[in-house]
Order: C-alpha cells, then sequence, then structure tokens
C-alpha cells in the first residue's frame, strides 16, 4: 500500500497557509484546515503515514494541490541506469522507477521521493548540491 506521509501533510498545510491565510487569525480556509484535521489524527494516533483513499475529498484535493507545486521528478539528466546500473548515480531511483515515471500516481512518485531524499546518496544530494554551495560562498 502506498501511503502519504505526515511530513507531505505538513508541507502542504504549510503551503495553504501562505497561499490563503487565515482572514481573522482564527478561522482556517477549507483547504487548510481539511489538511489540519488529517494531521491532528494521524499526531494523536502517533501515525507517520496515511493511506490516501481514507482521507477527505477536500483533503485529497488540497493534497494533490500542493503536490502539483513540487519538482515532478528527481532527474539531474545523468541517468546511469541507462549504462546499466541498478540504481541512477545521478537520482538515486531504481531502474524500474525511472521506467514508470510517467505512469506513476502522486502519491507513489512521493514515496520514491522521500526514500531518495532520506538515502541522501545519489549525486543530486551530494557532489551537485556541494558544488552549488561553493558557488555561493
Amino acid at each position: 500500500m502506498t501511503t502519504i506521509h505526515i511530513t507531505d501533510i505538513e508541507s502542504a498545510i504549510n503551503f495553504w497557509r501562505a497561499k490563503t491565510p487565515s482572514v481573522d487569525g482564527a478561522a482556517l480556509p477549507e483547504p487548510t484546515r481539511a489538511l489540519a484535521e488529517v494531521y491532528g489524527v494521524m499526531a494523536f494516533d502517533g501515525q507517520h503515514e496515511v493511506n490516501p483513499a481514507t482521507l477527505s475529498d477536500a483533503a485529497f484535493q488540497a493534497w494533490l494541490t500542493w503536490y502539483d507545486s513540487t519538482p515532478d521528478t528527481p532527474c539531474i539528466a545523468i541517468c546511469s541506469t541507462s549504462q546499466g546500473d541498478a540504481v541512477c548515480k545521478g537520482c538515486g531511483r531504481s531502474f524500474e522507477e525511472v521506467q514508470r515515471w510517467t505512469e506513476m500516481l502522486p502519491v507513489e512518485k512521493r514515496t520514491v521521493w522521500r526514500r531518495i531524499t532520506a538515502e541522501g546518496s545519489a549525486w543530486r544530494f551530494n557532489k551537485y548540491a556541494e558544488r552549488a554551495a561553493e558557488k555561493t560562498a
């Protein structure tokens, strides 16, 4: 089962808080409220992940709108899977994930993004990040 991680719910809440702030400082606009309800239940129950099928339509649509604001692919145009590697050195995705990317659902893509970000071993997260930091220093 593919799930939505609590950090994605939190990021979506922050996206909506910036996009449509509370008018009176207390009442939350619908997208923020729908996501906050999910977040509150997850926190109360000690859950780190939620099945997207259990979300209300409003919460899922709010999450999808946030998702559409994020980068679609982790690709950095250095694909070592085309050279026979099982895992791409550039982005950290498996050969199968690279091949299926355009067919994957948003929740599946976010699962891959979380894994490769947590691993942090792909060039996307080290060699090129180090070079970018050097140029700004």
